[in-house]
């Protein structure tokens, strides 16, 4: 693959700490959404609004907004555990790009899906496509790690990737736990799965291999 050299000039290293104000700017809005809860509407991504309402914001804004403080803190408490170790490892100005492109590309293409199956009533809201992101990216620069589930249940890194990718595909087939946006979560691995691919010339699954 011949990509532009342009495309992977690596940026000055620097560390100020982007996940600790992206969780910051996600709780100022949680506030505001729940003392106005109208301004939910012109922030959550609907295929309408943005499409026959020209609210084109919308698939930028929706990752700020939440659907209650557990569907917040899950979100967030993700950010926190992956995002500062991986911050940490790409520097500021890389990690903030790899967020919020990848919040971006999942809006607009979870915004595709609404339209091609219409679903024109669907609201798109949370973090959560940028975070599964950010888990994926955790896991390619840290392919040893191990996360323990509920504190306790040891998982490497990638298996923890691959087994999220399970279900979220087993989920989105079978229509499990409706009212979760399973495509956008894998949207979120594909699009980090693409940018290592890409920036970095990085093969997730050859790294995972070698690990292994």
């Amino acid at each position: 693959m011949n990509i532009p050299t342009a495309i992977r000039k690596p940026f000055r290293y620097e560390y100020w700490n982007a996940t600790l104000v992206i969780v910051g700017v996600n709780l100022v809005v949680y506030m505001l959404t729940a003392l106005f809860p109208e301004v939910s509407r012109y922030l959550a991504m609907n295929p309408q609004f943005v499409l026959k309402g020209g609210m084109f914001w919308q698939p930028f804004t929706y990752q700020f907004v939440h659907g209650g403080l557990w569907h917040l803190l899950s979100n967030m408490i993700g950010l926190l555990f992956f995002g500062l170790a991986t911050e940490r490892r790409l520097g500021s100005k890389e990690f903030v790009l790899l967020y919020f492109l990848s919040a971006t590309l999942c809006g607009i293409l979870s915004l595709a899906i609404y339209v091609l199956s219409g679903a024109w009533y669907v609201f798109l809201i949370g973090a959560s496509g940028a975070v599964f992101a950010i888990v994926l990216a955790y896991a390619v620069l840290f392919p040893g790690a191990t996360v323990y589930i509920w504190g306790i249940l040891p998982i490497p890194a990638p298996l923890l990737v691959i087994g999220y990718a399970a279900i979220e595909v087993f989920n989105a087939v079978t229509g499990s736990n409706r009212g979760v946006a399973h495509a956008t979560h894998l949207i979120g691995f594909a699009v980090c799965w693409c940018y290592f691919l890409v920036r970095f010339g990085i093969n997730p699954a050859k790294v995972w291999s070698r690990g292994r």
